[in-house]
């Protein structure tokens, strides 16, 4: 097991990762804002390999599936060995297992995740896990999107860093996170900063003009187009306020 954490704080998240390749992970865990979170013991984040729970020599954590296929399948018991370990030592976590068969990981759920105080990451590799790792351990099966990598562990780190920016004194301003993409279902307007003009491209003058009142209604008015035009499902799940459907009917067809 290895560990990074600042020795005798008591942190706001407690992070399990379960994985056969934890040195994926030291980039993540050192750097930007995970990094910083872990040097000043906000976070702490822990790895365990199913691997060392493995007696044979090869320290096998795979087979073939039942029933026939290609691939192999991680077997429960290293799996469910190193759960076991990881809790032992620190406590229950909130079990999360990373599949393409999950559900879609979003924002609203980063949110709850963040409140956890214990998460714990069970990343699969090859063909996935025993399904009954799922059935008997897992909180919840998460994906981050319709399509298929080598492994969970990029997926965790995705998850991991979505969920650490949520937990309070690790973004340097807390309403950083107000107005982002998808906290109310919709996508965050579009920003801009200096030179005022950048190859032929201005800033919109609304924003240069000091009127928040407006400043603010044209904002809203940018994530409602930006919604429309990227993520109309969006529009969809999270229901119209009276105030959109009027900014909507302003905008053109072609910003829909």
């Amino acid at each position: 097991m290895t560990e990074l954490a600042v020795q005798g704080a008591e942190p706001k998240l407690d992070v399990e990762i379960i994985t056969i390749f934890p040195e994926i992970f030291d980039s993540v865990l050192q750097t930007s804002l995970v990094g910083k979170a872990i040097q000043s013991g906000i976070i702490r984040v822990s790895r365990t390999n199913p691997r060392d729970f493995v007696a044979a020599r090869y320290k096998s954590v795979d087979d073939s599936p039942f029933g026939g296929g290609p691939g192999m399948i991680f077997k429960p018991e290293p799996i469910a060995s190193a759960i076991e370990a990881a809790e032992s030592q620190r406590g229950r976590a909130f079990r999360i297992v990373l599949s393409p068969s999950g559900r879609l990981f979003d924002q609203a759920m980063a949110s709850d995740l963040a409140h956890q105080g214990r998460l714990m990451f069970i990343c699969g590799r090859y063909e996935g896990i025993d399904e009954r790792i799922s059935e008997v351990y897992a909180d919840a099966v998460l994906s981050i999107g319709d399509y298929v990598l080598a492994g969970g562990e990029l997926p965790a780190a995705v998850v991991l860093e979505s969920v650490a920016r949520l937990v309070p004194g690790v973004l340097g301003r807390e309403s950083s996170t107000v107005d982002e993409s998808f906290s109310f279902g919709r996508l965050e307007y579009p920003q801009w900063t200096r030179p005022v003009s950048f190859k032929g491209r201005n800033v919109p003058e609304v924003l240069l003009s000091g009127n928040h009142a407006e400043i603010a209604k044209w904002r809203r008015s940018e994530s409602l187009r930006r919604t429309s035009l990227n993520r109309p499902d969006l529009l969809a799940r999270y229901p119209i306020s009276i105030e959109e459907a009027s900014l909507l009917t302003k905008l053109t067809p072609d910003e829909r």
